[in-house]
């Protein structure tokens, strides 16, 4: 079984980014990454409606960071230091499956620029590399070509195809789950 420790938290540079700890100040652009529809088009999740609730987002990343449960990181621009940008982590790790779930959201401004890739082949390298994971799977609404396209960039394959499995706003949603194996 997996036993991961995130502490110290663990930053990650890349190119053009810092991986980093979501922390207080960036509530505000965390509120507008869970608010705006353009980003949560295809998140079937409540979106969050004030600085109050964008907080309690917070905890519940705090908590399984504290749990080691799951890690989520702050994208920043190395040009742009201390602008929350979009997140991107393990959200739920399986630790007796040696497997982790991959989520992320980022800013429009910074859309088809290569910066979610860049993101997506970090945490990819932290996973297999540092946690020891055997398999990475990404679920995604079926709706989002450009989530599909980017999983297939970054080495994913789509492993299932769930009719109706999930049920949002009044609506059986179906879902793709994508996975990449460890080459070890």
């Amino acid at each position: 079984m997996l036993d991961p420790n995130f502490t110290p938290f663990p930053k990650i540079k890349t190119e053009r980014l810092l991986l980093r700890r979501i922390v207080k100040d960036d509530l505000p652009a965390l509120l507008f990454l869970r608010s705006d529809e353009r980003v949560m088009q295809f998140i079937d999740k409540e979106r969050t409606k004030n600085l109050e609730e964008a907080a309690a987002l917070l905890k519940l990343i705090d908590d399984a960071l504290t749990s080691n449960d799951g890690i989520t990181w702050a994208i920043e621009l190395n040009t742009d230091p201390g602008n929350l940008e979009g997140t991107i982590g393990f959200w739920r790790i399986l630790k007796q499956h040696h497997r982790a779930e991959i989520g992320y959201l980022l800013h429009p401004d910074h859309w088809n620029k290569g910066i979610m890739k860049e993101a997506i082949h970090a945490v990819i390298q932290y996973g297999f590399n540092t946690l020891h994971l055997h398999s990475i799977e990404a679920h995604i609404n079926t709706g989002n070509d450009s989530s599909a396209a980017l999983l297939e960039k970054t080495g994913f394959v789509r492993e299932a195809y769930f009719k109706e499995d999930f049920y949002f706003d009044g609506i059986f949603r179906d879902t793709a789950v994508y996975s990449l194996l460890s080459n070890k």
